[in-house]
């Protein structure tokens, strides 16, 4: 089965259970089943099963999966068993806050260059990095072959930033600004809006 065979909705629900063997493993554990697997991601035993599938098979009846196995093989499927540099665009409050967050550095995503359009913020550093103009951008992100980059302008910069990320070669975007960009169908974009989430949210309330 191909990539483009697997629905986006069992793609989404690897990162999660990837997180859920490395809490388990944590914890000590060795072995887990699709029942525990399942309970600790909030997901049913069946779906955890019938997801796997789609990959192959990591487990044997009644003896369950090999935690440090599994996880690699997740990994491995979801290009998170290497590093990828990435392009940081936009140096404000939000920027900031993404450009000293470890976290990324911990699951393999490097931030390795941080872009702004702002003659007062260019040549000043954040943590080890300094802010380079975007006059560079394009440029810089050719010759160093980074496909990943990540979007904290205000909205109404982010199309124009995405034109130039894909002008550089960019094939994935991390958009944070609150506005749906129009990109080529071979580049991947994932929207991220704390606000959208909220409004969502208080619906229920």
């Amino acid at each position: 089965m191909t990539d483009k065979n697997i629905p986006d909705i069992v793609v989404s629900r690897l990162p999660i259970y990837l997180q859920t063997l490395q809490h388990l493993s944590r914890q000590g554990k060795t072995i887990t089943s699709s029942q525990e697997l399942g309970e600790q991601s909030f997901i049913t035993a069946a779906q955890v099963r019938k997801d796997l599938s789609f990959f192959g098979g990591f487990g044997k009846q009644g003896s369950g999966y090999d935690i440090n196995y599994l996880s690699a093989r997740i990994r491995q499927i979801l290009k998170v068993d290497r590093i990828w540099n990435v392009a940081l665009v936009g140096s404000g409050d939000l920027g900031h806050a993404i450009a000293r967050y470890p976290g990324f550095a911990e699951r393999g995503f490097h931030i390795r260059y941080v872009f702004d359009n702002d003659p007062a913020k260019i040549g000043k550093m954040i943590g080890t990095l300094p802010i380079i103009s975007t006059d560079k951008m394009v440029e810089i992100i050719r010759q160093e072959g980074i496909m990943v980059a990540m979007i904290t302008v205000p909205s109404r910069a982010a199309q124009s930033v995405a034109d130039q990320l894909v002008q550089a070669g960019i094939k994935a975007i991390l958009n944070y600004a609150p506005v749906a960009l129009n990109v080529p169908e071979n580049i991947r974009v994932e929207t991220v809006s704390p606000i959208l989430q909220l409004e969502h949210m208080t619906y229920y309330l």
